[in-house]
């Protein structure tokens, strides 16, 4: 297994080389940036939210008994998504409806995948191989079983844990000799055939639910060296990042995802839960609830966290936005008073562990001051999980400049 992690990554380094010999220096009159942002030729390993430099920064941090850190990893420790007891409980086919009614299955899965991830993160701080062996069995049961996504939630449903298995595969796959090739293949052949083609294709539906879709399609390709499938779900999310956050600059409308249909203003303020006042920092489910609002802004940080590690970094593209979505619902989030025009006077707070990963890239790394967001995020540390796709943020990004 050491062997081929080798092997796979002299084959990037190799691809990656070749790809800057063809293309040489950039000539006078060209720019050496791209308007249109592009991943490197050949994907980073571990790659999907955390990066090797990031899991050793965490690692270091929390073996010295440092803080948020160590609070952090106690926490998902204890937490049931870490026991070394668990037993996974895999269906073939997954139903879940409307509001989770019916339920079959979709409990079970987003929290083994939840688990898989988190003891993932437990093997590599510690080096423990118990943690990894519980994590390979999971995603093993799983990968042996499922079949199907159905009903009306199986694309939420198919985002939300297609979102945290790549993450858990990621690690233990380039960071553990225990994971066999044909277990390895399965579970690849599970992604591509039962997860991916439920999320490639987007949503029309609340923007949470297309950000998450594309959250698990780029992990995913990016677990399954697909570049046509990570390129279409980067396309689709910049697509629907700026139709999910309003800036001024937008103009009096909300800018709409293409092919959503929405071709009148009748149509766009209903869509944006019946408000008529667009200000920078509004996102289009703001009015419905902050904790929907949560997963949209989760996903993308994640999306954009993902892309950056593989070499496209979107933060000059979406950041702003992030930054005043994060900031705007910090700030009620917080205990500001409601304005009477927005969302009719009152907002249904509940932003969730949300902040951690958007926070981390747009502060430690780049310097940008945001109070309302550094309130709320040190005020909330150490960040759980939402036991949906969410988990140990404050382990994996609080002040990580990796």
């Amino acid at each position: 297994m050491r062997t081929r992690a080798l092997y796979l990554a002299l084959a990037a380094a190799l691809a990656a080389l070749f790809a800057g010999i063809l293309s040489g220096p950039a000539t006078a009159g060209q720019t050496q940036r791209s308007a249109e942002p592009k991943a490197a030729a050949a994907f980073t390993h571990p790659g999907v939210l955390v990066s090797q430099a990031q899991l050793d920064f965490v690692r270091s941090k929390v073996n010295a008994g440092a803080q948020p850190w160590k609070g952090a990893y106690d926490a998902m420790l204890s937490s049931p998504y870490a026991s070394l007891s668990r037993t996974p409980k895999p269906r073939a086919v997954v139903e879940c409806g409307p509001y989770s009614d019916p339920n079959l299955g979709c409990t079970d899965e987003r929290q083994d995948a939840l688990a898989a991830y988190s003891l993932s993160l437990a093997w590599y701080i510690t080096r423990d191989s118990r943690y990894a062996d519980k994590a390979i069995q999971i995603m093993d049961a799983w990968s042996a079983t499922i079949k199907d996504h159905t009903n009306s939630n199986a694309p939420l449903q198919t985002g939300w844990a297609g979102s945290s298995w790549p993450r858990a595969a990621e690690i233990i796959r380039y960071t553990y000799d225990g994971w066999s090739d044909a277990s390895i293949s399965r579970f690849s052949t599970m992604l591509r055939n039962v997860y991916l083609p439920k999320v490639i294709g987007g949503s029309n539906s609340n923007g949470n639910w297309e950000l998450v879709m594309m959250e698990a399609a780029t992990g995913i390709s990016v677990f399954l060296d697909d570049r046509a499938g990570y390129d279409k779900a980067v396309a689709k999310f910049r697509g629907r990042v700026p139709a999910y956050i309003y800036l001024q600059s937008d103009g009096s409308l909300p800018k709409t995802a293409p092919g959503s249909g929405l071709d009148t203003r009748d149509k766009i303020v209903k869509y944006w839960q019946g408000q008529t006042t667009f200000v920078t920092g509004l996102t289009q489910e703001t009015c419905r609830d902050f904790t929907h609002t949560g997963y949209g802004i989760a996903s993308i940080a994640h999306v954009a966290e993902t892309s950056r590690i593989q070499g496209q970094d979107l933060y000059p593209e979406v950041g702003e936005r992030l930054r005043q979505a994060l900031g705007f619902q910090a700030k009620y989030e917080l205990g500001e008073g409601v304005p009477s025009w927005l969302c009719g006077g009152s907002v249904k707070r509940g932003l969730g562990p949300i902040t951690e990963v958007g926070y981390n890239a747009l502060h430690t790394r780049l310097g940008i001051a945001m109070a309302n967001t550094q309130k709320l995020t040190e005020q909330q540390r150490p960040a759980g999980t939402n036991s949906l796709f969410l988990g140990w943020e404050t382990l994996t990004h609080a002040e990580n400049p990796s």
